[in-house]
């Protein structure tokens, strides 16, 4: 069957009703439009972390929380990691997406120095407190 010919694609779409054709397109222009969002949306915040300063920070871990998605009939699941912080100097928090091998290392009351920038995790170095433990 030829694309242009008797029989082809062309006749096929004269024979829709056009409510259905604009239906096609609003639908192709819909996920278009989402696509471009999410992709202008993710290269703003790549940009606007890479051009944030990198803060290291004393706090304390207050929270860790999972979010798993996907996993139905045959696809398999995904897991994001996220810890929240909390900063000795004024209390605030900030909750960051870490790599599962953080995620595994890091409890919650650890305390110690989190280096970050913008939202991206970098490194947190768990401050030893020492206590007054004798061995006899």
């Amino acid at each position: 069957m030829a694309f242009g010919g008797p029989g082809g694609f062309f006749d096929f779409i004269s024979e829709v009703p056009l409510f259905f054709i604009i239906l096609g397109v609003l639908l192709i222009l819909f996920v278009l439009g989402v696509l471009i969002y999410i992709t202008i949306k993710s290269l703003y915040i790549w940009m606007s972390n890479n051009a944030a300063e990198i803060v290291q920070k004393s706090c304390k871990v207050v929270d860790k929380r999972t979010e798993i998605w996907g996993g139905g009939d045959d696809s398999s699941t995904n897991t994001n990691y996220y810890i929240t912080f909390e900063f000795e100097d004024d209390s605030s928090r900030i909750e960051l997406y870490v790599k599962y091998n953080h995620y595994g290392l890091i409890s919650v009351g650890d305390r110690g120095t989190l280096t970050y920038q913008g939202t991206r995790f970098k490194d947190f170095h768990r401050r030893i407190e020492s206590r007054n433990v004798r061995f006899i």
